[in-house]
């Protein structure tokens, strides 16, 4: 092949691939982005229904917002749950609206422990994490420092992944063909992963098996009651959001990998968050590390996330590259039509950041489809 004739449009990125049940007719997923539209009982409102309807392909994958899985889990403002009967039905309706332009869309599960307010807690109890360390910044939506959390007991421990698995349930009884696991960017289960947050001393802490134990033992139980087909997993090994920092990345992620390849190898996918990142909190490797351990490890449907918005050819590089699926976050946020300007090498439009978190529709909804006409003379 020409590599000066090849284009995004003519990639990998464009070949069908399975993931769990589900045939995909392309590879370009629409990546789980917080955009706190939901109303204060976490029930989707009517713009949320709109916003995945606009970015819905044919045989496309979808996944969620961050929804949390317990009313005492904490969150945000706006932010959705799956643990009422009104958040269930709310998400039905997004779910059908998807099904019915023939769309796959997953249901992101979530916990944030350390990285929320007691503020945004039903019981306004103290949050949680592994150890007892609170981040060192302010929280944006409290404008004041984040609290320090308590120490998870083993009880609370049990109690979260029992949160994980009845909200997997719940997502599936809202129609949902699966679920993601948020294990990533410094929310509850990636602070015992790492070693900057987790100081414990018993078999949740310390050895990197330990570390891993708590997302290990929330696979087991949400595959058990939905099955390993509908569950994948996300992580960051190099992030550095929220004060995440790990001593051994390389070890400490091959490690988990290789233990769902030999407990879960039908996992829907595992989705890794690239080693680059233009948010303007670079990695300090950026240039170095790479996925490539772990994608030799895990035998499955393997996602990369980050960097695509600002080259689309990137995307299809590492398509053709892997085989990979391709999460793309903040350019289908600004394009609701992404896949069919990628896939006919027609112009993005730049998102606008300022709009990424607010209650609005402008900003979420508003978002121009490409129409040839725009672009004559």
């Amino acid at each position: 092949v020409d590599k000066e004739k090849m284009t995004v449009s003519s990639s990998t990125l464009f070949h069908s691939t399975k993931v769990g049940p589900y045939e995909l007719k392309h590879r370009v997923v629409l990546a789980p982005l917080s955009r706190f539209r939901c109303d204060e009982e976490g029930v989707p409102k009517e713009m949320v229904l709109e916003y995945y309807k606009q970015r819905t392909t044919e045989g496309g994958l979808l996944i969620t917002e961050a929804t949390s899985v317990s009313e005492n889990a904490g969150g945000y403002p706006g932010g959705a749950g799956l643990y009422t009967e009104k958040q269930i039905q709310g998400w039905k309706k997004v779910v059908d609206t998807v099904h019915d332009n023939g769309g796959i869309v997953y249901s992101q599960l979530w916990h944030p422990g350390r990285a929320t307010s007691k503020d945004f807690k039903k019981d306004k109890s103290q949050t949680i994490s592994a150890s007892a360390v609170a981040i060192q910044e302010q929280c944006i939506f409290t404008g004041k420092p984040y609290e320090e959390p308590r120490e998870m007991t083993k009880e609370d421990i049990q109690a979260v992944t029992q949160e994980f698995a009845q909200a997997a349930k719940n997502a599936i009884t809202a129609g949902f063909d699966g679920i993601e696991i948020h294990s990533a960017n410094g929310y509850i289960l990636d602070q015992f992963i790492n070693t900057s947050s987790n100081f414990r001393n018993d078999e949740y802490g310390g050895s990197i098996e330990n570390r891993a134990r708590f997302l290990l033992e929330v696979v087991d139980a949400v595959v058990e009651v939905i099955g390993e087909e509908r569950v994948a997993v996300r992580l960051s090994p190099w992030s550095e959001f929220q004060d995440m920092e790990d001593a051994t990345p390389y070890d400490t992620w091959s490690y988990i990998v290789s233990e769902l390849q030999n407990k879960h190898p039908e996992l829907s996918y595992i989705h890794f968050i690239e080693p680059r990142d233009d948010y303007g909190r670079k990695t300090k490797n950026d240039t170095v590390n790479t996925l490539d351990p772990f994608r030799k490890i895990w035998k499955g449907p393997f996602m990369s996330a980050g960097g695509y918005t600002t080259k689309p050819e990137l995307a299809a590089q590492i398509a053709d590259e892997t085989g990979n699926l391709i999460a793309i976050g903040r350019a289908f946020i600004a394009n609701p039509d992404l896949v069919y300007r990628l896939k006919h090498d027609k112009p993005l439009t730049k998102y606008q950041r300022d709009t990424f978190y607010t209650n609005e529709p402008e900003g979420y909804i508003d978002y121009p489809f490409y129409q040839e006409e725009d672009n004559k003379d």
